[in-house]
Order: C-alpha cells, then structure tokens, then sequence
C-alpha cells in the first residue's frame, strides 16, 4: 500500500493512487476500439487495500470515477475491436437500456484494473516483480540487442499485447 500512496504523492500523482491502472485501461482501451488519448482521465484510480478478519484477508477495491468509454462509432467498428466488444457482451447499444452496455465496459474495466492492482502487489510484496522482469526479456547479455532496445525496438509491443489478452480473458469471465 504504501507504493501506491506514498509512491504516488512523492511523484506528484494528480490522477489518485495506483500501481499501475493507467497500464490495464490503455490495453483495453486499444483491444475495445476506444480513444487513448482518454486514458488520462480514465486511469484516475485510487486502489485501496486493507486486511480484514484479524489479518486473514484483503480487502481490495478501487475507485474510478471518470471512466470514459463508449461501445458504438469511432474505433468500435473496426473489425478486431468490434469482436472484443462483441465477445465481451456490450458491442453496440442496449435497445432495453440506453448506456448499459458502456456502464458493463466501464465496470469491466474497473474490475480489470482491480486485478492487475492485486497481480502487481502481490508480486511487489513476494519480490517478484524484478525477477520477472529479468525472466521475461527485460534484461539483455547481447550488447547488440541493447542498442536495439534502447534506441528503437518498441520492446513495449509484446508485452501490451500480452496483457491485452490477460485483460481480455479476465474481463470475459467477469460477464459470465
């Protein structure tokens, strides 16, 4: 907890207190066809966790009051977003119910947010996140293939579409 308030007020966080919300919204905004540039507004997320039942459970939630998304026009009709929209249950609009196929995505998003708060803490607190970071190609032996990661390898690529998928999978399952 302390990475997400402390961590946040010392880097001068205007958006709340979080991990890394702003990581889990942008992967889904491009896998859903919404506009990135929302991210901004969309990522203000305050994470709060707290142990409960004498120390033998979290409790955690996260606040997100400006979530910005929408699930007709725009990038929403382009072939591949249209099928994530389409297999997360909110493609188009609700004839029953105007706006309730984006109050779902928003709420999908929140919930995948949520998760991959819980993911990075826990691996933040069992000291594992450099371990996978050195695991999964962040670090580098070849010195040829330093100079192509620093200088212009977007090395972000592979990993954005992995969690793109994660989130994806994890959101699926929240409308089942």
């Amino acid at each position: 907890m302390l990475k997400n308030l402390a961590g946040s007020a010392i880097a001068g966080t205007l958006g709340g207190f979080n991990a890394h919300a702003s990581n889990i919204v942008s992967a889904i905004f491009i896998a859903t066809g919404q506009d990135p540039a929302q991210n901004v507004e969309s990522s203000h997320c305050i994470t709060m966790m707290e142990a409960v039942n004498d120390g033998r459970d979290l409790h955690i939630s996260v606040t997100m009051p400006s979530i910005e998304v929408g699930t007709v026009g725009g990038g929403t009709q382009l072939a591949s977003q249209s099928a994530c929209l389409n297999m997360l249950g909110v493609k188009g609009s609700s004839k029953d119910s105007p706006g309730s196929n984006s109050r779902l995505l928003a709420t999908i998003v929140a919930g995948a947010v949520l998760a991959g708060e819980l993911s990075l803490m826990s691996a933040i607190a069992a000291g594992q996140l450099v371990n996978s970071h050195m695991k999964y190609n962040r670090s580098c032996k070849d010195e040829a293939r330093v100079e192509y990661y620093l200088f212009g390898c977007p090395h972000w690529i592979p990993p954005l579409s992995r969690a793109i998928g994660w989130v994806l999978t994890f959101a699926f399952s929240l409308t089942k």
